[in-house]
């Protein structure tokens, strides 16, 4: 469950006591081995088949170019990992033939450094409009009066620059094209992001029991992000909520040190190559008290109810909503409301932590294989303490199938 403030806060400096964790920590981590020499990283035969399907699918929309920026969709569909800025480099897919590659000049190199497709590259220099080679390029390929889809995370200043070079030019969404083909993951895919859900589970249980009286949520985060690294992952973001701070599902930025009988509630994801994980554990350091240990319970029940709705065919709203029902019949909610769940039960995952679609009311996409989601329903008590346990699972033709299986009791959460 990851936003640009819960990043921020699992980014917060290191605790006074982690360097000193860590060294200590050095002996048992060498012991840890890479988990992920076995990963296969995306090929150009997969990354053909994702051009292939992209081009079908403007076709059947009607759709003769799809345009994308820097991000996850770039990277997706031509293998180019770079940065967004004011200069702008972007990729124009054509519904035939091979993607357009624009890139300041002086860029040029270290672009082509990852780029993993057959492509036409074109430069421009710092004062020329980079929209004018995509709209020169529309014309050569006869396709400047079909609609242009533009993926959503496209920036107003590219879109509006494209609209001055083709003012006639009708952008669409590009979102039939995009994320149905990201939506839907293929077994390459599925196996990057079981490989780093199997990190995330490794370095769980290396620094569960690590976990100290005294200790804040940075420290605990270090040795997490520590063991990650070690395992053949790439951090991605650990949050560590101590006690009421465990409340608020993104935390709060008051500092809570372990102590006996507090809850602990870590998120904590991970990349191998590309693909991420996100996984939510939470204990207590020490015995539970029974209003805790109930909570728990109840959030556990919850999440295996989600697990069980998510049938193929099922409009991913109903997921959601029957977790919903299950609390309110508890006590909790209604709906928003606190104590109780406070943010949708699941989102999709992929290459970004966060994806279309939603496991959220309104939503009436229907589950299909190959889709990948968090199941989260956590139960909050302002002032007191919150629980989350989140795994990802993949649908699959015979129904859903975890990435990481979920703790059976909160004196082993992990």
């Amino acid at each position: 469950m990851l936003t640009t403030r819960r990043r921020a806060l699992a980014a917060a400096a290191l605790g006074p006591f982690a360097p000193a964790i860590l060294r200590a920590a050095e002996p048992d981590l060498t012991a840890l081995g890479d988990l992920t020499s076995g990963a296969k990283p995306i090929n150009a035969a997969e990354r053909a088949r994702r051009l292939s399907r992209a081009q079908a699918l403007m076709r059947a929309n009607g759709i003769g170019a799809v345009l994308v920026e820097p991000g996850a969709s770039l990277t997706y569909f031509t293998g180019i990992r770079w940065s967004r800025s004011e200069r702008l480099t972007a990729a124009l897919i054509p519904t035939e033939g091979e993607p357009l590659i624009v890139t300041p000049f002086f860029e040029e190199p270290s672009v082509r450094e990852t780029l993993a497709i057959p492509a036409t590259v074109r430069v421009w220099q710092e004062h020329e409009d980079p929209l004018r080679l995509v709209a020169t390029y529309l014309s050569e390929r006869g396709l400047a009066a079909r609609p242009i889809g533009i993926e959503e995370t496209v920036r107003a200043f590219a879109t509006e620059g494209l609209r001055r070079a083709l003012p006639d030019a009708r952008l669409v969404s590009a979102n039939p094209v995009v994320r149905a083909s990201r939506m839907i993951k293929t077994p390459a895919e599925i196996a990057l992001m079981q490989a780093a859900s199997d990190v995330t589970v490794a370095a769980y249980r290396w620094t569960w029991p690590r976990i100290e009286a005294g200790m804040t949520g940075a420290d605990i985060a270090a040795l997490m992000n520590a063991a990650t690294r070690r395992l053949g992952g790439a951090p991605e973001f650990a949050l560590v909520l101590i006690g009421e701070a465990s409340a608020y599902p993104h935390g709060s930025r008051e500092v809570y040190r372990v102590a006996p009988g507090q809850v602990v509630l870590m998120d904590c994801g991970c990349t191998v190559g590309g693909y991420q994980s996100d996984i939510s554990r939470t204990g207590v350091f020490g015995r539970p008290t029974p209003p805790v240990a109930r909570v728990w319970d109840h959030m556990a029940r919850g999440q295996q109810l989600a697990f069980a709705t998510a049938r193929l065919g099922t409009p991913a709203s109903q997921v959601d909503d029957a977790v919903r029902r299950f609390y309110t019949g508890l006590g909790y909610g209604p709906d928003y409301r606190l104590p109780g769940l406070s943010h949708r039960t699941g989102h999709g995952i992929g290459m970004d932590g966060h994806e279309p679609v939603n496991l959220v009311r309104g939503e009436l996409t229907r589950l299909a294989p190959g889709m990948c989601f968090s199941n989260e329903p956590g139960l909050y008590l302002p002032g007191r303490f919150g629980i989350r346990l989140e795994d990802c699972f993949h649908m699959t033709e015979s129904g859903p199938r975890y990435f990481s299986e979920p703790p059976r009791s909160i004196e082993q959460p992990v």
